[in-house]
């Protein structure tokens, strides 16, 4: 028998404390409208390119928040995106390291990274 699990991420959850403050600052940071459904009074799905991302408010407990990155967002311009998330008021917390990433921090304290790819 072949191995029935794919070799793919499908999608990411981030537990949020409120669900549509956070749908609006994430579709705000990038660049889409804060118009989707909210699915179960919990769950709202960023349309992204490749593996998805899910904010869900019912898996929110303040122990329960990324301490550290669980994966990055891809950039072609580090020094770009560093510059457009400082402009948005965003909190970061490194500045570009190594000419290639920084961390940063969504409203709830998850810890989150953009890398040039």
């Amino acid at each position: 028998m072949d191995n029935p699990i794919l070799k793919q991420i499908g999608t990411v959850f981030i537990p949020v404390s409120n669900i549509e403050r956070a749908r609006n600052w994430y579709c705000d940071i990038l660049g889409l409208k804060a118009d989707g459904e909210i699915l179960f009074d919990h769950l709202y799905v960023i349309p992204m390119e490749g593996t998805g991302i899910v904010l869900d408010s019912k898996i929110y407990a303040k122990d329960n928040i990324f301490k550290a990155p669980a994966f990055h967002l891809n950039t072609k311009n580090i020094e770009e995106a560093f510059q457009y998330m400082k402009n948005k008021g965003v909190h970061l917390v490194t500045e570009v390291e190594h000419h290639h990433y920084f961390n940063f921090k969504d409203p709830d304290g998850n810890m989150l990274m953009i890398s040039e790819c």
